[in-house]
């Protein structure tokens, strides 16, 4: 089972479809339900996770 987070307000750069972003932060991917397409995430260095 993976935690999703939806992205409210936010487009997808690929097909444009608004509020479609998922965030799987187990994975550290973004997804679009749209379109599929998905890019990675990564944090900061030195930042603290909340």
């Amino acid at each position: 089972m993976t935690l999703a987070h939806f992205l409210d307000g936010l487009r997808c750069a690929l097909c444009g479809a608004l509020n479609a972003l998922w965030l799987d932060s187990l994975r550290g991917l973004v997804e679009c339900s749209e379109c599929g397409q998905t890019a990675l995430t990564s944090p900061e260095i030195g930042e603290e996770a909340r």
